[in-house]
């Protein structure tokens, strides 16, 4: 279950627990690009692009010791000449660095808000399509099946990776397939041509 809150969101279970994080804690996950939009508010036009850079060294780093201490010193360095940027990281840190609680494959995932905007776009463009609804009951209905489509999608797409326990299986040379795209994977002792 995801609980939103603006630019945030918080993955979690039915009794609160979050199922995905290592430490069973369930907190609230910012997203990085809305939060480095936030920060660069806070800096001349001039001067953004050495700070977008100097923060994003926090998120780079493999886990989220190093990546709070990271963003600290980098606080620290830009507290003299932006204040407030410092506050704003001080006071964020937490939000933000949420998804490294979680395994390295679901990272990618929660670090943004942009599957959940895909999603609404989704929901969106398919209530165009209707265009008039005759009652409530069909608008949940539509809306439910969008939802249960992508639930669908999400649980399969976290299945194939759970199963991909042999990560050299993902590095075979592939032949071609139809069209030019990427075949099956090629059998031992065949060409890769």
């Amino acid at each position: 279950m995801l609980a939103f809150r603006n630019d945030r969101f918080s993955p979690s279970g039915t009794d609160g627990s979050n199922p995905l994080s290592s430490t069973g804690e369930s907190g609230w996950q910012r997203c990085r690009v809305h939060w480095m939009r936030n920060a660069l508010a806070y800096v001349p036009k001039t001067q953004q692009s050495m700070v977008a850079a100097a923060l994003r060294q926090a998120f780079l780093q493999p886990d989220r010791a190093q990546a709070s201490q990271m963003l600290r010193h980098v606080a620290d360095q830009l507290r003299s000449k932006w204040t407030k940027l410092a506050a704003f990281i001080d006071d964020s840190e937490t939000d933000v660095l949420s998804y490294l609680d979680f395994p390295e494959p679901h990272r990618s995932k929660l670090h943004s808000t942009n599957p959940l905007e895909r999603l609404n776009k989704e929901v969106k463009r398919r209530a165009d399509v209707v265009g008039i609804f005759p009652n409530e009951a069909a608008i949940i209905r539509l809306i439910g099946a969008v939802l249960l489509e992508q639930n669908d999608e999400w649980q399969l797409q976290l299945a194939r990776e759970i199963s991909s326990d042999n990560p050299a299986r993902n590095r075979e040379p592939r032949g071609k397939g139809p069209h030019g795209y990427p075949g099956p994977p090629l059998s031992r002792g065949a060409d890769a041509t």
